[in-house]
C-alpha cells in the first residue's frame, strides 16, 4: 500500500489548497496554490520542501501563489495545455489521457471543461492503495459542482460523467468548502434519496463542529449528489422532468443552483 499523505490547507475565504506528499521519495506536489503564504506556513510548520506545482485551471484563487512559490523553491509547474495563455510560467503542459508522474505517483490527466474551457482533473489511481485520489479543482464538490463560466452545460455534464466513472473508493479533493450551501440547495429539491439526506446530515454535523467536509469518497457522491445523477429517473421525477435528457436535467439543476 502507498504511504502517500494528503495535506489540506484552508486558504482565502473558502478555498482548499491540496498537497500530496511522498514520504519515501520526499517529493511533494502543491495543487492549486491560490495563496502562497498559506502554503509556506504549512510547509515550514511540517518541515517539508515542495518539488512541483500542479494547476487544474487558470482562476486566480487557484494560481495566484504560483509565481512566489516557483521563485522561492525553484519549482516546475504542470498545468493544462489549453490554459497556456492564461497561466504564466508553465513548464509542462498536459492534455486528456496524458500519463504523468506527480510526487512520484502515476497520474492520469482527465479533461473536464465546463467551469473553464481548459479545466483538467488529475487522477492518481494507486496513491492510497486501492482507493486512489482525484484532484478535481472546481468541477466537483460535495453535493454540488462548479459554475459553468466558460463551457456549456453539455461540457460540464460530460465532464462530471468522466469523473463519475472513476472507482467508488476514490478520494475526491475539491477546491472549495461549499458543502453546507450545496446541502441547502439539495434539500430544497425534495429529492427522496436517503443517501442525499444522510450526506446533508453529515455535512451539517461536520460544519457545526468546524470540521472540513472534504475529501469525500466518490461512491458516496455518486449516490447523494444530484449533479452526478442527471440521468437518474428519481431525480428527473423530483424535478418534474421525467423522460427528459440527462443534459436537460443537469441544466435545470445548475441553473436552479445559480438562482438559489
Amino acid at each position: 500500500m502507498s504511504d502517500a499523505e494528503w495535506i489540506r490547507i484552508p486558504a482565502l475565504s473558502d478555498n482548499y489548497i491540496w498537497m500530496l506528499h511522498n514520504p519515501s521519495s520526499k517529493e511533494l506536489a502543491i495543487v492549486d496554490p491560490g495563496d502562497a503564504s498559506a502554503v509556506i506556513e504549512t510547509l515550514d510548520a511540517r518541515g517539508l520542501t515542495p518539488t512541483v506545482i500542479v494547476n487544474t485551471h487558470h482562476h486566480f484563487d487557484h494560481t495566484d501563489g504560483n509565481a512566489e512559490l516557483m521563485e522561492k523553491y525553484t519549482l516546475p509547474l504542470i498545468a493544462p495545455a489549453a490554459e497556456t495563455a492564461r497561466i504564466a510560467g508553465i513548464t509542462t503542459t498536459v492534455d486528456d489521457g496524458d500519463r504523468i508522474t506527480i510526487a512520484g505517483y502515476d497520474a492520469e490527466v482527465i479533461t473536464t471543461p465546463g467551469h473553464t474551457t481548459g479545466h483538467v482533473a488529475f487522477y492518481l489511481p494507486d496513491c492510497f492503495g486501492a482507493s486512489g485520489v482525484v484532484f478535481v479543482g472546481d468541477n466537483l464538490f460535495s453535493l454540488g459542482c462548479g459554475r459553468v463560466f466558460e463551457g456549456t452545460m453539455d461540457d460540464m455534464w460530460s465532464s462530471l460523467e468522466k469523473l463519475r466513472a472513476l472507482p467508488d473508493d476514490t478520494l475526491v479533493c475539491g477546491g472549495h468548502e461549499y458543502s453546507a450551501a450545496n446541502a441547502l440547495y439539495v434539500e430544497s429539491l425534495d429529492w427522496a434519496r436517503p443517501e442525499a439526506a444522510a450526506r446533508i446530515a453529515e455535512i451539517r454535523a461536520l460544519r457545526a463542529a468546524d470540521k472540513p467536509t472534504l475529501p469525500v469518497r466518490l461512491g458516496d457522491e455518486k449516490r447523494a449528489n444530484p449533479f452526478l445523477n442527471g440521468d437518474a429517473e428519481d431525480l428527473a421525477a423530483a424535478l418534474g422532468m421525467a423522460g427528459q435528457s440527462a443534459t436537460a436535467v443537469f441544466t435545470a439543476l445548475r441553473e436552479g443552483k445559480d438562482r438559489f
